[in-house]
């Protein structure tokens, strides 16, 4: 029974977009910064705006679409969010991640997160893909808190969630050899999270390194924590968008991610056609 406040909006609307689109997706894709146009890897497309859709809230970040398409792609099922909500718009961690439990709902079992982040580690370079083998929450909060009832336990996933294994080791390893066997330049790393929407400070990027964090952003990790609460496996990966501390402007991150949509999507379609010869989404 789905007592959560939350739940019982997310299971309406799967029922609302399950009206308005045939396919039932078993894999959820959410796109980062200027990473938007990947859905054009997407065959018989049925789109619906985020204003369209109950409890979403209005995208303001450039490079954010805001619609939710549904299709397929190399015949897997899947829903692809062409942009996020984030932390630093001044929204609740539960709005957050909301459209997670409403994928979760439409039936997904598998989630890949993408996001734009800012190169640490003095290998990586602009251009390059970070796999992403492990996080550091640094945003102060995370969706499992939830304020609306003055505790963390929500009755939709057991409370105190095991984050050792958040990136799907098998997913890893698929995404290293579609990116070796494409051509594209990849390499695992720490990803680390701070609220934004401020970039870090010298003596800040040095703290992360110091750390373990590999790069940086302002998204995604909310969305891997809640993706884990409720059981679905998770593939992250970033585009180093710039050398953090380097270049620092959201409007280069998004021309630097859409210089690279092309490469993304070779490495995607790649790993879900693989995904799919190996039944490994279930």
């Amino acid at each position: 029974m789905i007592k959560n406040a939350q739940a019982k909006r997310a299971k309406k609307v799967a029922n609302f977009i399950k009206k308005q689109a045939d396919v039932r997706p078993i894999l959820g894709i959410i796109l980062g910064s200027g990473l938007g146009d990947f859905v054009e890897n997407i065959e018989n497309k049925r789109t619906i705006p985020y204003s369209k859709i109950p409890y979403f809230v209005k995208t303001t970040v450039k490079g954010h679409t805001g619609r939710l398409v549904i299709g397929k792609i190399r015949d897997l099922p899947v829903a692809v969010m062409q942009g996020r909500f984030h932390y630093y718009e001044g929204h609740s961690m539960g709005v957050v991640t909301f459209p997670v439990r409403v994928l979760k709902h439409l039936g997904i079992r598998c989630l890949f997160v993408t996001n734009a982040a800012g190169g640490i580690n003095p290998k990586f370079k602009t251009g390059d893909f970070m796999i992403i083998k492990d996080h550091i929450n640094l945003m102060g909060t995370n969706p499992l808190i939830n304020q609306a009832q003055n505790g963390f336990i929500d009755s939709e996933f057991e409370p105190f969630i095991n984050m050792t294994d958040a990136y799907d080791n098998q997913y890893i390893s698929l995404g290293e050899k579609t990116a070796s066997k494409s051509g594209i330049r990849a390499k695992k790393g720490v990803l680390a999270a701070i609220q934004g929407p401020i970039y870090e400070t010298p003596a800040e990027i040095k703290m992360l390194r110091r750390l373990g964090a590999d790069a940086v952003c302002m998204s995604a990790i909310p969305e891997v924590i809640m993706a884990r609460a409720l059981n679905l496996k998770v593939f992250g990966i970033s585009l180093i968008t710039n050398k953090a501390g380097v270049h620092l402007c959201h409007e280069n991150v998004v021309k630097e991610s859409e210089k690279n949509i092309e490469r993304l999507g070779r490495l995607l379609t790649g790993m879900i056609e693989r995904i799919k010869k190996r039944g490994s989404i279930y």
